[in-house]
């Protein structure tokens, strides 16, 4: 263990209380606003969080000025640290990106209190003499030992993924405080907390790599993107070190038929059962396994049915439209254009428009503007990606994480930190399907920045740290360990040093 080593982790020690109560304070905000904002700190409606974010990288130094952090267009909160003094121009060091979503989905809060006995979903422990922990335990993935519960914070979004935007964060801080010790020479670190990501999977990153880095010089565009998304596992351990992810696309299907009285159905052309027929095939499709792609290291593509919206003039009446939608994972390998293709081809979609009924199979489009009010206006397909194991990223993480978490790490069993490094891969989505661009015509230079190429496409290498176990995100009595916390802090803190001297 080098000096910087020790010194980065005793500072992250050093720093867990701090972030723990920026961790509370950002879970806890939605609390002030919900009465004139339900939907606050939801996608779309992050701005209370975020301007609090601003105001404590300032007064934290996490920034050396104030200028250093900002929003950009589309809602995204962006800081860049860097050593001005390392002598090394800025053309020439490795730019590196931190990237956390700052949105959760729905708080279920009157659920949380009800079910958990003493949790709320913004208060965190509310009334520990009463907490359910049978009910928690059973709820959620892993959590440690009773007398380990000192360690965790509840609440929604602590997972999922806010306990990653604050490690970036104070990580931030300690790199700016280490400086001089060359933990920022030869790299730019531009850390951001995106928007939208839980409704519109990457879209912070696709508006970077579509309105930003296109023309852009060398030290704006990345040679390594960090995920701060939760890298635990209930069984395997925590804070893994993810290197891919499937991607996910929408499949909407409309059926529209004619709608007439219930008593007289054969005046009338039923697009709810027609549509049925489509949504049995296609789960029968699936569970046979016909036209999915398997890959050997993120797994299957999969299809589930996931929303449905009837018109109907009445609960007596033959239905006029019946709309819903696939999620369909898409493993490295699949397009896009056959998954849809699959959906298109099914008998039951063929017998439907033999009846007479119209079928319309689709993209759909993400129109929901920001809370900055940028309209994305994206289909809603997110490409999967891969970063090889024997790319110097991945290495330089390896050995990052060796330096400064191995050494420190209790190990154990379950959801636990272990001693060694685990490489893996996600289940769910995180912001990294918004980076893959066109190998060609994307404007972005990225000569000598090695970049990933598959498929057509090419994304920055990629992969992910973070605290929180997924089997633990989206439930009610979510939670973060203040130990995964505080190593995360760690990791981040020394890793752009590492990856620039290798």
């Amino acid at each position: 263990m080098s000096d910087l080593d020790a010194h980065v982790a005793a500072l992250a020690a050093e720093y867990r209380p701090l972030a723990a109560s920026l961790l509370a304070e950002v879970v806890r905000i939605p609390a002030d606003h919900v009465a004139d904002d339900p939907s606050c700190g939801l996608s779309n409606h992050e701005g209370p969080r975020l301007r609090y974010l601003r105001e404590r990288i300032v007064a934290i130094g996490a920034v050396r000025e104030a200028s250093d952090v900002g929003f950009d267009a589309f809602g995204n909160l962006v800081w860049t640290v860097s050593d001005p003094d390392d002598g090394i121009a800025p053309e020439d060091k490795k730019v590196v990106y931190f990237d956390g979503h700052s949105d959760t989905v729905e708080a279920l809060r009157d659920r949380w209190r009800e079910k958990t006995g003493g949790l709320d979903a913004y208060d965190g422990v509310v009334d520990a003499a009463h907490l359910d922990r049978a009910f928690i335990r059973q709820e959620l993935g892993y959590l440690p030992p009773d007398a380990e519960w000192e360690h965790l914070l509840f609440g929604r979004g602590s997972a999922d993924q806010l306990g990653g935007v604050v490690a970036q964060v104070v990580a931030t801080k300690i790199l700016l405080e280490l400086a001089g010790e060359g933990a920022l020479r030869g790299v730019i670190v531009r850390a951001h907390a995106t928007v939208a990501e839980e409704d519109n999977d990457g879209g912070g990153p696709m508006y970077l790599v579509r309105e930003v880095l296109p023309g852009a010089p060398p030290d704006r565009v990345p040679d390594v993107v960090v995920l701060t998304e939760g890298t635990g596992d209930a069984r395997q351990g925590a804070l893994g070190i993810y290197r891919g992810q499937r991607g996910r696309m929408q499949i909407e299907v409309q059926v529209t038929g004619r709608s007439c009285h219930g008593s007289m159905p054969w005046e009338g052309l039923n697009p709810l059962e027609h549509g049925a027929a489509i949504l049995v095939e296609a789960a029968e499709r699936y569970r046979r396994g016909l036209g999915f792609a398997e890959h050997p290291f993120l797994g299957p593509g999969t299809r589930t049915a996931s929303w449905a919206k009837l018109d109907t003039p009445s609960d007596c009446a033959v239905p006029e439209r019946f709309t819903f939608r696939f999620d369909r994972r898409l493993t490295v390998g699949e397009r896009p254009e056959d998954a849809v293709a699959d959906v298109e081809g099914l008998e039951a979609v063929a017998r439907a428009r033999e009846a007479g009924l119209e079928v319309t199979v689709r993209v759909p489009r993400y129109e929901q503007p920001t809370w900055r009010g940028y309209q994305p206006g994206n289909a809603q397909v997110y490409l999967g990606w891969e970063t090889p194991e024997d790319h110097p990223a991945i290495e330089a993480a390896v050995a990052t994480w060796r330096q400064v978490i191995g050494p420190h790490a209790e190990g154990g069993t379950g959801g636990a930190i272990r001693r060694e490094p685990r490489v893996d891969r996600w289940i769910f989505s995180t912001d990294g399907v918004g980076y893959p661009v066109p190998v060609q015509g994307s404007g972005i230079a990225t000569e000598g920045k090695g970049w990933v190429g598959a498929g057509g496409v090419t994304h920055p290498p990629m992969f992910g740290v973070g605290p929180g176990i997924e089997q633990n995100t989206h439930k009610i009595g979510e939670c973060v360990d203040l130990r995964e916390l505080q190593h995360a802090v760690a990791f981040l803190a020394r890793f752009p040093s590492v990856f620039a001297s290798g």
